[in-house]
């Protein structure tokens, strides 16, 4: 059954940590492989902004991936994430290593998974949530199903989300656009280019 919207912002309104999936969250789930046999992986620039966006609304964002690669430290690198945790497929224990160290209580991360691996942690967070794609036990687990899918704005989506319960998100979106005279970013609003 759906969150109903009050308890979504009193919960939201609690949240310390945002922390995500890789595959199949910030990407598509698919895997592309280089003709020197490197994998890529492909990123949304607007989930990109939504990570810049939740940590000036007061949330500390991080990833819990399946997965390790030198392109997506390279990404997670250019968000500026708080807490990067790759190459754990159990992730069960990697939350509770993740929880020790950084002193977070469950009820106060919110997490988005989509695949089973994410089970164990979409069932002690503080508030869940599935891109649309995900598979169904994911979808019948979460509090919330997302409409974007995985790699197509679903972290933006939930950004939006989080954002809007909590309250922030129009200030946000004033302080983005210079509307207040107090830029949200300091800096580009995306990584520069290299040279």
């Amino acid at each position: 059954m759906p969150l109903e919207d009050a308890e979504l912002r009193r919960r939201a309104g609690r949240l310390g940590w945002l922390l995500l999936d890789v595959d199949g969250v910030f990407t598509d789930g698919r895997l592309y492989y280089g003709g020197g046999g490197e994998r890529l992986k492909v990123f949304h620039v607007r989930d990109g902004l939504a990570v810049r966006l939740a940590q000036r609304g007061g949330l500390k964002v991080g990833v819990l991936s399946g997965r390790a690669s030198p392109g997506l430290s390279r990404r997670l690198t250019e968000l500026g994430l708080d807490a990067m945790i790759t190459g754990r497929s159990d992730k069960a224990r990697a939350f509770a290593e993740f929880l020790d160290r950084h002193g977070a209580e469950p009820g106060r991360v919110a997490y988005a998974g989509d695949d089973l691996l994410d089970l164990p942690v979409l069932e002690r967070v503080g508030l869940s949530f599935a891109p649309a794609d995900a598979v169904a036990e994911v979808r019948a687990a979460v509090d919330r199903v997302l409409a974007a899918p995985g790699g197509g704005g679903a972290v933006r989506e939930l950004v939006e989300l989080l954002l809007a319960a909590r309250g922030s998100w129009p200030g946000l979106i004033d302080r983005l656009l210079e509307r207040s005279g107090e830029p949200v970013l300091e800096g580009p609003i995306l990584e520069s280019k290299e040279p």
